[in-house]
């Protein structure tokens, strides 16, 4: 078993061992605006559902080299609102098209080839293509460090593809398609789907034993 002190390394090194290992990751496309209106829209893996009662997402949100704000940071603290886009596989390529570094003034979604559609309960769009989206407000920002900044954001409306989800809120997975995040260049597809049965503690005590892999 290797032991990896982390504060003895580069944060590059760091990234990379953590990157690596909570793998996959699921993928947020957000979605905000600027003052002029202008839409902007970024791929964040640092993301993951928080809560349901409140319901929350955390975003982890990087500055640029020169430790100067990106433009979802500064959208999200001047107007406190944001759309987290999922991504699915055929939406995947323009997801990564949206990591590119284009001017401030130019918008990631015009850019690639995407559409918008109207949020119901924020003022940033979400994206017409995404199988799921949903509508944000900031609840809380925490800085860590002059690069890393953790927003929680509190989910006020979702909108959903009707083919994915049912009257019941139950997912298809096989219509869904979500696409993770590994590390480098590498995400991977959830076709490889399979369920472990949990078990109450009186069953466990009987000797019965949920069915694994």
């Amino acid at each position: 078993m290797r032991s990896i002190a982390l504060d003895s390394l580069a944060d590059d090194r760091v990234y990379k061992i953590l990157c690596s290992l909570v793998v996959p990751r699921p993928i947020a496309l957000v979605s905000t605006v600027n003052g002029e209106g202008l839409v902007n829209a970024a791929p964040y893996s640092f993301f993951n559902v928080f809560s349901e009662a409140p319901p929350l997402v955390v975003l982890g949100l990087q500055h640029k080299a020169d430790r100067s704000p990106k433009d979802t940071t500064r959208n999200i603290a001047a107007t406190g609102e944001f759309v987290v886009n999922l991504v699915d596989e055929p939406l995947a390529d323009a997801m990564n098209a949206c990591a590119t570094e284009f001017p401030s003034d130019i918008s990631e979604v015009s850019a690639v080839g995407l559409t918008t559609a109207a949020s119901q309960r924020v003022a940033p769009p979400r994206i017409a293509e995404a199988p799921a989206a949903l509508e944000c407000v900031r609840e809380l920002s925490l800085n860590f460090g002059p690069q890393r900044e953790l927003l929680i954001g509190r989910v006020v409306h979702v909108h959903v593809r009707e083919d994915i989800m049912d009257e019941r809120f139950n997912v298809d997975m096989a219509q869904y398609r979500p696409v993770g995040r590994l590390f480098g260049n590498l995400y991977a597809r959830q076709q490889d789907v399979f369920g472990l049965e949990r078990i109450d503690p009186a069953a466990w005590a009987a000797g019965r034993r949920p069915a694994g892999l």
